[in-house]
């Protein structure tokens, strides 16, 4: 992990425990995470967002003054510049960012594959502790249903319905003959697949009784949510919050589901990625 994404070659790589510390704390000038080039303890470096991340195996690195740093700049990195150290809630959700930085492919135009763990190939553990995450942040909303859309959403969503103790109900694609009675209809355009597609619902499985989460594996330009939205309003249930694997931050479909008023939370959100370089970057939470 570390050699691909800061060229640490002298690092061991370390997959984190429960055991482990992990602190953050800004980036000295730049405010840009560029990477670590040296550390003099066993540390592992993680980019996230605006922030440093590292974790070390044996040693707590508050309490400790021998360790030191530089990033790419070559700006000083030492222990006066720690902030925080990460709670167990932010500390359990950084593993969907190291996972996409471990296994996700950048492609050009725009495209983050994800298929080794997400979307098509499914990391059921992964899938459980998002789930535990969703549950985390929409504890007080009173959920008894969650709506998601075929294929790739199908997974995460009933992973995650299993902390909520609630059914899935997803948007088929193509009516089938074993659909019967009146559906609820709306239109998405798929950004990965370029396309159109009539997306359905019967209506005997959303009624005006039902508090509804959305939840989806990627929010890009925020098509598909808004069919899904639209889906719910006209059932006459209510949109009580929606939760996004993978929200790519650089696109409009984050801010413009915000603006709706809906709370939107996305458990990583890439704010900038280069196809030519495999560098993801990822938006501080």
């Amino acid at each position: 992990m570390c050699q691909r994404y800061c060229g640490c070659s002298s690092m061991v790589e370390h997959q984190p425990s429960k055991l482990d510390t992990w602190v953050r704390f800004p980036s000295p000038a730049s405010g840009k995470s560029t990477g670590i080039s040296v550390f003099r303890n066993s540390g592992i470096f993680l980019s996230i967002g605006s922030v440093f991340v590292i974790y070390w195996k044996s040693e707590d690195p508050v309490h400790s003054s021998n360790w030191t740093g530089r990033n790419k700049k070559d700006e000083s990195v030492n222990r006066k510049d720690v902030g925080i150290l990460l709670s167990q809630e932010e500390r359990k959700m950084n593993c969907l960012e190291e996972r996409i930085l471990k296994d996700g492919v950048v492609k050009e135009g725009n495209v983050l594959k994800v298929d080794s763990f997400l979307n098509h190939q499914m990391d059921i553990e992964l899938f459980d502790e998002m789930g535990e995450e969703f549950k985390r942040r929409f504890a007080d909303k009173p959920i008894n249903k969650i709506l998601t859309i075929e294929a790739s959403g199908i997974g995460i969503a009933c992973v995650a319905a299993q902390h909520f103790h609630v059914p899935v109900v997803f948007a088929k694609k193509a009516k089938s003959i074993n659909l019967d009675g009146e559906m609820y209809v709306a239109e998405v355009e798929s950004f990965t697949h370029k396309c159109k597609n009539r997306v359905i619902v019967a209506q005997k499985f959303l009624t005006p009784a039902d508090h509804v989460l959305i939840i989806d594996d990627f929010l890009a330009n925020g098509c598909a949510l808004q069919g899904l939205i639209q889906i719910v309003q006209s059932a006459g249930a209510t949109v009580e919050g929606i939760g996004i694997a993978i929200e790519k931050g650089f696109q409009a479909g984050g801010r413009m589901i915000r603006n709706l008023g809906f709370q939107l939370e996305s458990l990583a959100i890439v704010e900038a990625m280069d196809a030519k370089t495999g560098r993801i970057e990822f938006r501080e939470q």
